[in-house]
């Protein structure tokens, strides 16, 4: 039974962190990224389409992405959902393929995008210690209906505790990193 309860909690914190590394891969640094595009859904025949499921995106150089759609009709529809996606992108139309030179970043939009990752990073947070809190309510109802004794519930909440602690020092280093990465020019 604690086994279980110490195992669910622990995916939730493994899903907490992969959650957290996907918003901070939308997040824009100085370089260019192929997820920055993730976000962005294409008008395809009148459905809403990812990007990455109707085109190639490529990383060519620091500060360029490329994007080459497989249906060559789709290259307009494509260019105005990025620009459309609120994401401060400029593409660039040529024949077929769609150029989208990323902009240096100035040391006030740096300043936004960490406040934006800590913001990430708290509502990660937030959700491990709603798994924890979820924990600790299994063990003691665990300890109501007798399924384990008393001493064993002590020691199960000290394990809980210290998981917890681990996946929100798990949090701390992904966003220490990605704020280094933001801040690099």
């Amino acid at each position: 039974m604690i086994d279980d309860v110490i195992k669910d909690l622990q995916s939730h914190i493994v899903k907490a962190h992969e959650a957290l590394k996907r918003d901070l891969a939308k997040l824009r640094t100085g370089r260019a990224n192929a997820s920055m595009l993730d976000g962005v859904r294409v008008d395809y025949y009148g459905t809403p389409t990812p990007l990455a499921q109707m085109a190639t995106v490529n990383v060519p150089e620091a500060r360029l992405l490329t994007v080459k759609p497989w249906d060559r009709s789709q290259v307009k529809a494509v260019e105005k959902a990025i620009r459309e996606a609120g994401l401060g992108l400029n593409p660039q139309p040529d024949a077929d393929l769609i150029r989208i030179p990323i902009p240096a970043l100035t040391e006030e939009r740096r300043k936004d995008l960490v406040k934006v990752a800590r913001k990430n990073g708290e509502e990660s947070k937030v959700a491990i210690r709603h798994g924890r809190h979820d924990a600790l309510k299994m063990l003691k109802d665990a300890v109501d209906e007798g399924e384990i004794p008393a001493d064993d519930h002590d020691r199960a909440v000290k394990k809980v505790e210290d998981v917890v602690a681990e996946g929100i020092k798990g949090v701390d280093s992904i966003l220490t990193h990605k704020e280094k990465d933001i801040m690099e020019v």
